[in-house]
């Protein structure tokens, strides 16, 4: 048991932000199979991108280890809207907007769990027959001293903006969802660990073994700076095309490759850090590298043969076109920024007066040889590869 068990937490640990408490979870581990293991989504956006299955592939690695998911829509809770990480009151969503997301989360979690394995649940199903003295019961088990400490709460309050009462509620109902569940571990990002914390408590509360909480963090969009976010337009989707999914992932630094790897990728840890160690050492391409990624992401999500497809096909417009591995890379951060403008400040032109010239000339374009004649060009948001002369490329990142 003692292998077997070590062989689990380390799974279980791989990519985890912090786990509270380990040794209960060793405990649990030894004492009960298969533990109920429970992450909840408020389906307020309809679409999943692969920051949200950073928290699903770490569901999957319980499953495969044989254990039970409880994949929680959060229905009831998203019409409240959770104030984790918000500056001001977020606007709340009907029952029937609701329900439409929730339709498109369930067709696609399964792209990644066993639908056979996984317990689908809608916390409106218990929430809805909570009576006026219920919810004043379940408020009673907690402080409004202990809800301030939360930060977003606290900041809120010296600042002067407003909380609304019903906020309050957010993370008790969160909370209880534990407690309907009968939940032995919930995970969460590193922004949930006040609403995961909350399970413990209440969990003691109704007399109920707390479960043990593993927070997972954020993945950093394709900017590599902030987190992944459709608002941000740093996303990928996993209802993208196959070509976007696969040029997006191809896109990332080749440092962001790596944590792209430990928190996405099925390749055990020891296989991850070998290829680190190649590439560190000149033995491997980076971009090898980056294409098994794209390859092994886009073949999760449909299918094999679109994986292997649009690897060959990148490759076939790479080399066609004479276009290195190594680029320059180039990003914007303001998507009103002119062509001429990116040439100078990449260092590919001296001078405006330059970048116009080359311009006129047609000597500036697309890698894959469509012109750009006018200086004053603005690129819509995403990656594109430019070829200026014959043999100068420069890869142009805008957000």
């Amino acid at each position: 048991m003692g292998s077997d068990l070590n062989k689990s937490l380390e799974l279980i640990r791989r990519g985890s932000a912090e786990i509270i408490d380990e040794q209960e979870l060793a405990h649990k581990l030894q004492k009960k199979t298969p533990l109920r293991v429970k992450a909840g989504f408020d389906p307020t956006a309809p679409d999943l991108h692969l920051g949200h299955t950073v928290l699903i592939q770490k569901l999957k690695h319980f499953q495969d280890l044989g254990h039970k998911i409880v994949f929680l829509i959060g229905d009831f809770t998203g019409m409240i809207g959770d104030p984790s990480g918000k500056s001001e009151t977020r606007k709340k969503l009907t029952r029937e907007q609701v329900m439409q997301n929730a339709e498109t989360y369930k067709r696609q979690i399964f792209k990644i769990l066993d639908p056979d394995k996984t317990e689908l649940a809608f916390n409106s199903s218990w929430m809805d027959k909570f009576g006026a003295a219920d919810f004043i019961e379940l408020c009673s088990r907690y402080t409004v001293a202990r809800m301030m400490e939360r930060d977003d709460f606290e900041k809120r309050y010296k600042d002067n903006r407003p909380i609304a009462i019903h906020e309050f509620l957010y993370p008790l109902v969160q909370g209880y969802d534990s407690v309907a569940l009968q939940a032995d571990v919930e995970l969460g990002g590193t922004d949930q660990k006040f609403n995961l914390l909350m399970g413990r408590v209440l969990q003691r509360e109704y007399g109920q073994e707390p479960q043990v909480i593993l927070t997972m963090p954020i993945l950093e969009g394709t900017d590599g700076i902030q987190k992944m976010s459709k608002s941000l337009g740093n996303y990928i989707g996993i209802d993208e095309s196959p070509k976007d999914m696969f040029g997006k992932l191809m896109s990332i630094s080749d440092d962001l490759m790596w944590r792209y790897y430990e928190l996405l990728s099925d390749l055990e840890m020891s296989e991850v850090l070998k290829l680190r160690a190649d590439v560190e050492s000149g033995v491997l391409h980076p971009k090898v590298c980056k294409e098994d990624l794209a390859q092994e992401i886009t073949a999760r999500f449909h299918g094999l043969e679109a994986g292997q497809r649009e690897r060959d096909n990148f490759n076939q417009v790479f080399s066609r076109h004479n276009v290195p591995l190594d680029l320059p890379e180039f990003s914007a951060r303001s998507k009103e920024i002119r062509l001429a403008d990116i040439l100078v400040q990449s260092g590919l032109c001296s001078s405006k007066g330059e970048a116009k010239r080359l311009c006129r000339q047609n000597a500036v374009g697309h890698h894959d040889g469509e012109k750009i004649t006018d200086p004053d060009h603005v690129f819509e948001p995403g990656v594109h590869v430019l070829k200026v002369g014959k043999k100068r490329f420069l890869k142009v990142k805008v957000d």
